[in-house]
């Protein structure tokens, strides 16, 4: 009974995410300036979707790592946002060449990208994730400052980047798993939390967050949103948003910017 109900979730959860025609109208919409870059490593071609905001002065990049369910409508709408809160938003398919014929995340059949996530190995996530802050750092309107910012499985790999990359000036985790404890060690960037009161998966995982945080000595500031889900920064746009995750997510946004801006 467990594993059905855990099914339908997921599948409830992944229909919610595809059907996001709100948030591809929104970005058409945006007078700023998109567009997708390939960033080549090692072998590697990674689509990058790049969105500059509106300002005569170099400005910070963040780069932003999308959820279990690939590179969606609302994760560029997401990096829009940013861009229009005054910062580079880089935004990587880390499903870039994996999908089917070498494709990316839109070249999956609905459901089938969050398998795909799932399974991407750990130090490609990594390696794709340095190339794409180098590529974001060189470009003519970025100032040198580096933040990253992901959500949901994204949330647990900007996590695990801040133990990989060591000038990063914050990290964002909205409701992602921490890293091993050993690793937490290696982090040098402040890290941000924001976690939904209704998660219990991700909420567990939170005590000991915190307290192998303080044991390495490490700046780890997470916010819990009660009466949130998972998944509250995209939920809390849809034309369907509960109270609960419109207020968490509009109060994590400012929080976020607010953030972004003192670092």
């Amino acid at each position: 009974m467990k594993s059905i109900l855990l099914t339908l979730s997921i599948l409830f959860m992944t229909q919610a995410a595809s059907a996001q025609d709100w948030a591809k109208e929104k970005l058409a919409k945006s007078p700023r300036h998109q567009e997708w870059v390939t960033v080549k490593h090692d072998g590697r071609s990674v689509d990058t979707f790049v969105v500059y905001p509106e300002s005569k002065d170099k400005r910070p990049v963040v780069i932003v790592i999308h959820e279990i369910f690939g590179m969606t409508d609302w994760v560029q709408d997401l990096a829009d946002q940013v861009a229009e809160a005054g910062y580079i938003a880089v935004a990587p398919d880390l499903l870039s060449g994996m999908g089917p014929n070498g494709g990316r995340s839109s070249s999956f059949e609905q459901g089938k990208a969050t398998e795909a996530v799932s399974k991407l190995n750990p130090d490609q996530v990594t390696a794709d994730l340095n190339a794409v802050a180098d590529y974001g750092k060189r470009l003519p309107s970025a100032n040198g400052t580096l933040f990253v910012g992901g959500f949901c499985w994204g949330g647990g790999q900007t996590f695990r980047f801040a133990t990989n990359r060591p000038d990063l000036a914050g990290a964002f985790v909205f409701y992602g798993p921490p890293p091993d404890k050993d690793a937490m060690a290696r982090i040098k960037a402040p890290v941000y939390g924001f976690f939904a009161g209704n998660d219990a998966r991700i909420g567990a995982m939170l005590p000991d967050a915190i307290a192998n945080m303080k044991a390495a000595g490490k700046t780890f500031d997470p916010v819990t949103y009660e009466g949130a889900g998972h998944g509250f920064m995209r939920a809390g746009e849809a034309p369907d948003a509960k109270e609960a995750d419109k207020k968490a997510r509009a109060e994590a946004w400012q929080r976020w910017k607010t953030l972004l801006a003192k670092s």
